[in-house]
């Protein structure tokens, strides 16, 4: 019992350092950066618009402050529910993505 709870404890030790060393590769300080993770989010967020347009569920948009997020976000979720051609969520996802990229202006986003 006591070696599970070390063998346990190591790599709950080994993952955070991994986790961290990954994180300090990217800089925050880059405004690609936070696009990239920005469309990140906005591809999760489509990928939801998918599942609740595939149950039937309402579309749930944003509330439009003027910003960009919730507009970009917005324009996504009326798109996949008005288009049936996105009609799995890989291309959910890859919709979500590539649009947020051209409207963030974003080069290219590392998978």
């Amino acid at each position: 019992m006591k070696s599970l709870m070390s063998l346990v404890l190591g790599f709950s030790l080994a993952g955070a350092a991994w986790a961290h060393a990954h994180a300090a590769n990217v800089p925050d300080d880059m405004p690609d950066v936070q696009k990239i993770r920005f469309c990140e989010r906005v591809r999760d967020h489509a990928l939801q618009a998918f599942y609740n347009r595939e149950n039937g569920r309402p579309m749930k948009l944003y509330e439009e402050d003027g910003s960009h997020g919730p507009r970009i976000t917005n324009q996504i979720i009326r798109r996949i529910y008005a288009e049936p051609q996105i009609s799995s969520p890989k291309k959910a996802e890859a919709f979500g993505r590539a649009t947020c990229n051209e409207m963030m202006g974003t080069k290219q986003s590392p998978e």
